[in-house]
């Protein structure tokens, strides 16, 4: 049984952006295949905070991002609420209305948003090169023997399936 993400066009003030419909389709790892844009720095933070605890409100959102922050860059609830809505209409987050608490989830998992931002830039700074931003990502000196054996079973296994 095939699992599918199907996008609907819904009014909102983002007039080409699609909606979730379904489940994640493990064939089409990107949003941009859906025509979601590619998340902002300040939508990655609320995203990576809502992949680590589904189903959050606002206010929890807020609290942990400026845990995160020194005092200087912390930013107020009234922002973070303003992120997030701007976020809903363009189909990153999903929202959960329970009485008068509303409660924000990642529209997508992390692994398909990772995609896309690794597809972006891949684009932008490589040519569209995965191989060039593996090599200068690896370059930097900072890969643990652990991952370096994750990144070669990867390969491992790509060239496995390359061969079907």
């Amino acid at each position: 049984m095939s699992r599918r993400l199907v996008f609907e066009k819904k009014p909102t003030i983002f007039p080409d952006i699609f909606f979730l419909n379904l489940i994640y389709d493990k064939n089409r790892t990107t949003m941009n295949d859906y025509q979601i844009p590619v998340p902002t720095d300040a939508e990655l933070e609320i995203l990576q905070v809502l992949w680590s605890k589904p189903r959050e409100t606002v206010r929890f959102v807020s609290d942990t991002i400026n845990n995160r922050r020194p005092p200087e860059l912390q930013s107020g609830y009234t922002t973070t609420l303003k992120q997030m809505q701007v976020m809903l209409d363009k189909g990153l987050l999903t929202r959960e209305i329970d009485g008068r608490n509303h409660f924000y989830t990642a529209a997508l998992p992390r692994e398909t948003t990772q995609n896309l931002v690794v597809r972006d830039l891949a684009n932008l700074a490589f040519e569209g090169s995965a191989a060039s931003l593996a090599m200068r990502a690896l370059g930097g000196g900072k890969t643990t023997p652990e991952e370096l054996q994750k990144i070669k079973d990867l390969i491992l296994e790509i060239e496995q399936q390359q061969k079907f």
